[in-house]
C-alpha cells in the first residue's frame, strides 16, 4: 500500500479474494545459541477482522495472526526483540499494529503506514509509542503499483527526519535502474525487504547493482527476509543464495534479518520459522556477523 493511497476500510467482498494460509503454530527450535538482544525485524499482526477492518482494494485476506503466537516464535528461536510492520490489508489505519505494540513496548518497534501529509505532532505521537519508521509498499497495490512516488516521498522524509526516522521500501528494485539516483538524496535512512525482492530468475540486474550502491554508501539497510518469495523453489530455496552470498560478501554491516512472519499471501508451501531461521545461519557462518546482523544494526535503526 503506498503512503497516500486512498482507501476505504470494509470486510466486503472477502469471498472474492484469496483466503492466506495460517501460519505453522509449532516453531521448530534454532540449532544455535542466538545472541543476547537478538531482533526479528519484519512480521506483521493481523485480526480480528471483526475490530480491524481490512481496506477494500487489498489483494488478499490474511490470517488470524495475534500478538500472543507471534511471540511463541520469537520464544521458541529464543529471540528478544521484535519489529512490527504495518501490513498492506490496513491501509493507513495502524491499529492492530499499534495495539500490539502497547502490549509489549520494551520488547517491539513498529513501522507505520502514513499518508505523506502526515504532521509532526502526529509523528511525534506514535514515536512516544515505538514507531521508528515508515513504509512505502508499491508491490501489494491495485493501482499504483511499481510506481514511486517520489514527491511525496520527499516531503515524507522531511517530516520524519528530525526523529531519526527511515523509510522502509517493499518494491522490486530491479524494476528501477537507477534507484540510487532516485533515492539517494532523500534525507532518511532507507530499508528495503527481501533482499531487493528480485526474481531469481532474472539473474542479475542494473536495479539490484543501485541498491548495493546505495547500502555501500551507507544509505540504505537491507533485509534477509522472506526467500520464498524471491522463487517457486522448495526449502532451502536454492536459487536465492547468490543474492543473500552477494549482500554478505559486499555490504555485511547493512544488512538484518526478519522472519516475514505470519508468511501471508505466500505461493509455495508454508515454511516452519525454525526451518527458515536456520536457514539464515546457514548463510551466516560467523558469530560476529551473526551478532552484526541480530543485534547491533538492528538496535540502531529501531532505536533499542
Amino acid at each position: 500500500m503506498s503512503t497516500n493511497a486512498s482507501e476505504s476500510a470494509s470486510p466486503i467482498g472477502v469471498d472474492a479474494l484469496p483466503e492466506c494460509a495460517p501460519h505453522d503454530p509449532h516453531p521448530r527450535a534454532s540449532r544455535l545459541k542466538v545472541p543476547a538482544y537478538a531482533c526479528d525485524v519484519h512480521a506483521h499482526v493481523c485480526g480480528p477482522r471483526d475490530r480491524f477492518p481490512l481496506v477494500s482494494n487489498r489483494l488478499y485476506n490474511p490470517p488470524q495472526a495475534p500478538l500472543a503466537e507471534y511471540r511463541h516464535m520469537l520464544d521458541t528461536l529464543g529471540i528478544e526483540r521484535g519489529v512490527l510492520v504495518q501490513p498492506s490489508v490496513y491501509g493507513t489505519d495502524n491499529r492492530a499494529m499499534l495495539e500490539a505494540l502497547a502490549l509489549d513496548p520494551e520488547r517491539l518497534r513498529a513501522v507505520a503506514v502514513l499518508p505523506f501529509d502526515v504532521s509532526a505532532d502526529e509523528v511525534q505521537r506514535l514515536h512516544a509509542l515505538g514507531v521508528r519508521g515508515v513504509r512505502c509498499n508499491i508491490v501489494d497495490l491495485k493501482d499504483g503499483k511499481g510506481q514511486l512516488p517520489l514527491a511525496g516521498l520527499r516531503m515524507l522524509a522531511g517530516t520524519i527526519a528530525p526523529l531519526g526516522w527511515h523509510i522502509e521500501f517493499l518494491m522490486h528494485v530491479n524494476e528501477f535502474p537507477d534507484l540510487d539516483a532516485q533515492l539517494g538524496a532523500l534525507p532518511v535512512p532507507l530499508v528495503f525487504g527481501h533482499l531487493g525482492y528480485v526474481p531469481t530468475h532474472l539473474g542479475r540486474t542494473d536495479g539490484f547493482e543501485a541498491l548495493l550502491r546505495l547500502a555501500k554508501a551507507h544509505k540504505a539497510w537491507i533485509k534477509l527476509t522472506a526467500p520464498y518469495r524471491l522463487t517457486g523453489e522448495a526449502m532451502p530455496y536454492p536459487s536465492t543464495l547468490a543474492a543473500a552470498q552477494r549482500l554478505l560478501d559486499e555490504v555485511p554491516q547493512r544488512l538484518m534479518w526478519g522472519s516475514d512472519w505470519p508468511h501471508v499471501f505466500i505461493r509455495s508451501a508454508m515454511p516452519n520459522d525454525g526451518d527458515l531461521f536456520n536457514l539464515f545461519l546457514d548463510w551466516i557462518g560467523d558469530r560476529d556477523l551473526l551478532d552484526t546482523v541480530l543485534v547491533r544494526n538492528p538496535a540502531h535503526v529501531y532505536g533499542f
